[in-house]
């Protein structure tokens, strides 16, 4: 089976390659990756990254797939069986850009949030509808599994080439999962979860253990609650307010307040501090200096101290506090798409989080509305189960967003400065349609 990595010079790449070095199908098992294809723009970073993945799959004792790299897209894509999107338009300077811009009106600086997540979006849609283009051309069989953020505006705008063969992932509804399971005693592989909303904006409203919800007794016991990384961020009394277990993004919408003078007050926002680790990172690959220590050795040490950072403006708004250790591995996004992929391509039946097109799961969202919620998945793709009534507050918070999202998605591909503004101004992070006039001004130079 072929695997293609669209951004696969992109840091978090080894993660991917190690989920599939992990993947205990044997070497000739069906459905076992047996050639991985990285693509990207940039040839440097498709070396740096090449020379981690050499040394990755040196450390391990099983069979690893044959790594080919180029920078033609449909060279990448034919003949594949599944596709990884993760690109990033602009690179991390544009996500720089994305932060600033808000930040200098008073508005949040954040990667996929507010108005930095609209910029981003309106950046990359178009890059995505093309990728989806040359898929549904080059390889029309193939499945595509998106990474790329924001992951439930690129997803829907993907669909609407690809259809249901486009499925959006992202790690944090899983680790809120898991992280909440852990916290009653329960093993988080034997419980199910009743999890509804969009990408960066869902909440956890049950963990069934044995048939029975534990979540009511998880919010009636503080020090469990808080023993977790969402529990730190929100706090006891604000979780039992609302009876669920919000995605940690969520923060920025409870706590805007706070978030947004922890990030004013910051030495950098998140994507310097990520600019400027990974300059440092592929600099020092592509000038040999990582031969004394080793490629890979220098890729995880890297990987250890974003994961160390990642959210630290939220974590110190809310007390000042460290991520625990079983939240450091890096793994998530790779292992959420690893067992998506192989659930296809063995017809292994499993259910995971996953952004897909609602199909009527979530009642008062439209049909071809991306959500995120739990899904069956087997060989046939993955259908979104049902989730039955949304409480009023969460389900009007996610209807505003999607307006925002498909404001988005029509700016970019219709090329619409009113559209444009819309997706801006309706945002509930964004207070004022001046400033979103301004935001957008002022970001118009980044062009596509």
């Amino acid at each position: 089976m072929r695997l293609t990595v669209l951004g696969g010079g992109g840091f978090r790449v080894p993660l991917v390659h190690r989920a599939l070095l992990d993947d205990a199908g044997g070497p000739d098992a069906a459905g076992r990756c047996t050639e991985l294809v990285l693509h990207d723009t940039d040839p440097a970073r498709l070396a740096a990254i090449g020379a981690v993945l050499a040394e990755q799959a040196a450390q391990h004792p099983g069979p690893a797939p044959a790594v080919r790299t180029t920078t033609d897209l449909d060279e990448a894509l034919a003949g594949t069986d599944f596709v990884f999107s993760a690109i990033r338009v602009g690179g991390l300077a544009g996500r720089v850009r994305d932060e600033q811009l808000p930040l200098a009106e008073g508005l949040l600086g954040q990667e996929t949030v507010g108005a930095g997540g609209v910029l981003y979006g309106l950046r990359t849609v178009p890059v995505a509808t093309h990728i989806a283009e040359r898929i549904a051309a080059v390889a029309p069989r193939a499945w595509v599994i998106n990474f790329t953020n924001p992951a439930g505006m690129v997803t829907e705008a993907m669909s609407r080439v690809l259809g249901d063969r486009v499925v959006g992932i992202c790690d944090s509804p899983v680790g809120l999962c898991r992280r909440a399971a852990r916290a009653v005693g329960a093993d988080p592989d034997r419980a199910d979860y009743d999890y509804v909303g969009l990408n960066h904006l869902g909440w956890l409203r049950r963990i069934v253990v044995d048939g029975t919800d534990r979540l009511p007794e998880l919010l009636d016991n503080t020090p469990a609650l808080e023993s977790f990384e969402e529990g730190k961020l929100f706090g006891a009394e604000w979780l039992r307010a609302l009876g669920a277990l919000p995605n940690e993004y969520l923060h920025y919408y409870y706590h805007h307040r706070e978030a947004l003078t922890a990030i004013r007050e910051a030495d950098a926002t998140r994507g310097e501090f990520l600019a400027r680790q990974q300059e440092g990172f592929y600099a020092e690959l592509a000038g040999g200096g990582a031969h004394t220590g080793g490629a890979f050795k220098a890729w995880d040490a890297t990987r250890r101290e974003r994961e160390e950072t990642y959210m630290a403006e939220s974590r110190q708004a809310s007390g000042g506090w460290q991520r625990d250790s079983c939240d450091l591995d890096g793994g998530g996004y790779d292992r959420v798409a690893l067992a998506l992929m192989l659930a296809i391509a063995r017809n292994e039946r499993t259910t995971l989080i996953l952004n897909v097109r609602n199909r009527g799961a979530v009642p008062g969202v439209d049909a071809d509305a991306v959500v995120e919620v739990p899904c069956l998945v087997d060989a046939g793709g993955a259908r979104p189960l049902a989730t039955g009534p949304v409480a009023p507050d969460q389900l009007g918070l996610m209807l505003q967003l999607k307006a925002v999202e498909r404001s988005a998605i029509e700016a970019a591909t219709d090329m619409s400065p009113r559209a444009a503004l819309r997706a801006l101004a309706l945002h509930p992070l964004v207070d004022s349609v001046h400033a979103a006039e301004r935001v957008l001004e002022t970001a118009r130079p980044l062009g596509s």
